[in-house]
């Protein structure tokens, strides 16, 4: 019993030791929470710490702090959260906007405040915290005379590693700090957000500059007058390629091999790039060996370059072979090559890298047209993803600018999106077309909001979905845009909107100008019908619903109201008794009366949204969801282009004959509408040949019936054919899944997910897709760098030393520490 008592005791000893291994682990990467007397008493002399002093809410941003716990440790960062609701200190809990910055300390010494919407993500927290640290190892520069003076205090000395980043807080920024840190004893790291620098160093011209990097030969340099050699780097900023990087520009330019090529490995094929033998022999090795450095340079951080003495190494190869090839792939056999001069090696090695780097680039294409296909949107988005848009067209607006812009114009168009999301992104291609159509209409401005950036903003305009646009108009409520998002869908909406509607008439005359269309002839080509409203003045619950449902189809429906003495008068003209609608039809030629028997404001809408419906309407896209509310079976012709004469004439009297409710009579031209060819496969395993018509039933049985096809389409033999349908006596060709059609996904709700009170803000770079709205953001941010201002620190105790502050916050800027030289103190105290 005791062996077996002392089995289930070293058991459960094994057990609880798994148990805090595991929770010491999870703990490791937790936010660690303290009180202000917990945290100042816990501080050690040297060691970095990043605290936020919290009361309540900015949860975002502690769930990013949190997640940056980890990448801050291995770095020897201790990232905090204070909790002042414990015990107020009134430096950092006492005020309100104290509690949106975050403090980096070393010891109790305060180095920099930070605004908490400058550290975003874990890549601005890691890069913006190892900037402020390694000020002594990371220079930041504005000028090409800067960057040129640094190197010529370098030369023969120390190399220097030049990066430009678009922004602060990048994913690129946060790689190069991270090789700062690592290789900052080992090369002066340079860095700016001066396009305009990068122009210079590299003499490209162009307004979309990526993060590049560089480095700069500097201490091989023996003749000081003589500038550095700069090789760049041609992979993306991440920290890998940026190691990898290093470890090549570290390498001997050239290597002198004297063994077995086959069994020859250097860095380069060890990190998989090729290396280049220059067969070389004692009478000719000083030559050689010039020529081997002459590639070296060329290829360098693309190939490895070796020395191969023929003289030591017993080859069995062609003696006038002068070039061998060894790739890093195992198994494939050393090339061995006659080439007649260095520019046919550069080829031979740039061409294999190119062809490489096709292969990848179609091998991630056909990745992420696999992860993508489900989704159309995302898709659509991913294959246009380099086309840029001309948004110099659309304002940018701000929480500090959104109320002042509705100001200035008659209507402003703002639209609301995600800049993140795939349908706010189709959006704003449509929105930037609309934009270029609009260009010089007078009293119509458009902007655009990134809820991303100003969830305040969007909170405060009850913007819960995303993309929305709407229209302000001075003096009266916003109107929401709820139609497709098409360029001519929203146009079409826009223009009709800067029409206040009901319009009022007061004249028989203006009745009639009004439903000639001579009213608005510039707006004709928005919409085929303006619908009227005739009461008699003593009307005015009638009159008031109508001027309520004319507000709620403003935007889709131009409406107008008369509600003079003479009222009766249209009224025995148009043959029709008070209160009633008048349509007038412009491309039929027909005005149309309707008796308003319901007249609340919902019913008017829903009254007017029906008679605008055509009699035998071809079914799009776009009004498809309009007849779909009709609840009505479908009777549908499809066809392969325009119907002719004769069957148009037989539907439309069939569409206007006796038992015409039941259903609606339609047809769709698969030529302009080619969804209707997936939903014909979905009806019948085998299409029949066009035309076709169907009879669908959506709302109730769901079973689709096929017109007899060697019957000709006429109204006699399809009143026949519907009479067997009725009686049951049609067999149906398919039964239409009852599953409800709903969305893929919910609609965002980024309220329930994003906090008014602690904006998340999105990298501030120049897009590829951005435009001049953008690159004066990003403009903005390099202007800030150019201030730099000497370090401030405060000492923590109870009180400050006299006379002292922190520095001014980092909002997206390079820190102020670069502005004095100090004492020169290495990474290894973090």
């Amino acid at each position: 019993m005791l062996p077996q008592m002392n089995g289930w005791l070293s058991c459960f000893s094994f057990l609880l030791l798994c148990t805090y291994y595991m929770s010491a682990a999870r703990n490791a990467n937790t936010l660690l929470e303290l009180s202000p007397q917990e945290y100042f008493s816990s501080l050690q002399p040297g060691r970095a710490s990043l605290v936020y002093f919290s009361r309540d809410g900015a949860r975002l941003f502690l769930e990013q702090l949190e997640n940056s716990v980890g990448a801050l440790q291995d770095y020897g960062i201790s990232v905090v959260k204070v909790n002042c609701l414990k015990e107020d200190i009134p430096r950092y809990c006492g005020k309100e906007n104290a509690l949106m910055k975050a403090y980096l300390f070393r010891g109790n010494v305060l180095l920099r405040e930070f605004p908490t919407d400058a550290l975003f993500d874990v890549n601005a927290i890691v890069a913006n915290i190892l900037f402020a640290l390694l000020f002594n190892e990371v220079k930041y520069i504005t000028t090409l005379v800067e960057l040129q003076d640094l190197e010529d205090s370098l030369k023969r000395r120390s190399n220097v590693v030049f990066a430009y980043v678009p922004a602060i807080g990048t994913p690129e920024h946060r790689a190069v700090m991270e090789a700062a840190f690592v290789y900052g004893t080992a090369h002066q790291f340079v860095l700016t957000t001066e396009v305009a620098l990068l122009k210079n160093t590299v003499c490209e011209d162009s307004d979309a500059l990526s993060a590049r990097l560089f480095f700069c030969h500097c201490q091989r340099v023996l003749d000081l007058t003589q500038p550095c050699r700069r090789t760049p780097m041609v992979q993306s900023l991440t920290t890998l390629n940026i190691h990898t990087y290093l470890k090549l520009m570290a390498a001997p330019i050239v290597t002198e091999v004297a063994e077995d090529p086959e069994k020859v490995s250097t860095v380069h094929l060890q990190l998989g790039l090729p290396l280049v033998f220059i067969l070389s022999q004692k009478e000719t090795y000083e030559v050689d060996k010039r020529t081997a450095e002459f590639v070296a340079w060329q290829l360098l951080g693309k190939a490895g370059v070796a020395l191969l003495s023929r003289d030591s190494v017993d080859l069995n190869v062609l003696l006038r072979s002068n070039v061998a090839l060894k790739t890093a792939e195992e198994g494939v056999p050393i090339k061995y090559l006659v080439l007649e001069d260095t520019d046919e090696i550069i080829a031979l090695v740039e061409d294999k890298i190119k062809a490489e780097q096709i292969q990848e680039d179609e091998d991630e294409s056909d990745n992420n047209d696999q992860e993508i296909q489900d989704d159309q949107v995302m898709e659509a988005v991913y294959r246009d993803r380099k086309r840029e848009l001309p948004l110099e067209l659309i304002r940018t607006l701000t929480e500090e600018t959104f109320n002042a812009a509705l100001m200035e114009t008659a209507h402003m168009v703002v639209l609301f999106y995600a800049s993140w999301e795939a349908v706010s992104l189709v959006m704003l291609q449509s929105y930037v077309e609309v934009a270029i159509a609009l260009k010089g209409i007078q009293g119509i401005s458009l902007a655009k909001v990134n809820c991303w950036d100003w969830p305040d903003v969007c909170m405060k305009q009850n913007v819960t979905q995303f993309p929305i646009t709407k229209m302000y108009e001075k003096g009266a409520r916003p109107l929401t845009y709820t139609g497709m998002l098409g360029t001519a869908e929203l146009l079409r909406f826009l223009r009709l909107s800067s029409i206040s509607c009901p319009v009022k008439l007061t004249t028989i005359e203006e009745v009639d100008e009004y439903l000639s269309g001579e009213v608005y002839a510039d707006s004709s080509s928005y919409h085929s019908t303006s619908v009227l409203g005739i009461f008699h003045p003593s009307m005015k619950e009638a009159r008031e619903a109508f001027v309520e449902a004319g507000k709620m189809l403003r935007g889709y429906v131009i409406t107008g109201l008369y509600a003079e003495d003479d009222a009766l008068v249209l009224a025995r003209k148009y043959a029709v008794p008070l209160p009633a609608l008048l349509l007038a039809r412009r491309e039929a030629h027909r005005i149309d009366s309707v008796l308003l028997s319901k007249q609340s404001a919902p019913d008017i809408v829903q009254t007017i949204r029906s008679q605008l419906l055509e009699t035998f309407p071809e079914i799009t896209v776009e009004n498809l969801p309009d007849y779909l509310s009709l609840e009505k079976p479908l009777l549908i012709l499809f066809s392969d282009g325009g119907l002719n004469r004769r069957v148009r004439m037989e539907m439309l009297s069939l569409a206007n004959g006796k038992g015409h409710e039941a259903f609606l009579a339609c047809w769709m031209n698969l030529k302009t509408t080619p969804v209707g060819r997936g939903a014909l496969k979905a009806y019948f395993s085998i299409p029949p040949p066009l035309p076709l018509l169907a009879w669908v039933n959506f709302h109730s049985s769901g079973e689709v019936f096929a017109f007899p096809s060697d019957q000709s389409v006429t109204e006699t033999n399809i009143l026949s054919w519907l009479e067997k349908l009725i009686a049951g006596l049609e067999i149906p060709s398919a039964t239409l899944s009852d599953e409800a059609w709903k969305p893929p996904l919910p609609a965002y709700n980024f309220l329930h997910t994003m906090e008014a009170t602690l904006p998340e803000f999105t990298v501030h770079a120049v897009d590829s897709r951005g435009g001049a709205d953008e690159l004066q953001q990003a403009e903005k941010v390099s202007e800030e760098t150019l201030t730099v201002r000497e370090e401030q620190v405060e000492e923590l105790g109870l009180e400050a030393e006299k006379g002292q502050s922190p520095g001014r916050d980092l909002r997206g800027t390079a820190p102020r520490l670069a502005g004095r030289e100090k004492s020169p103190k290495r990474h290894t105290e973090l």
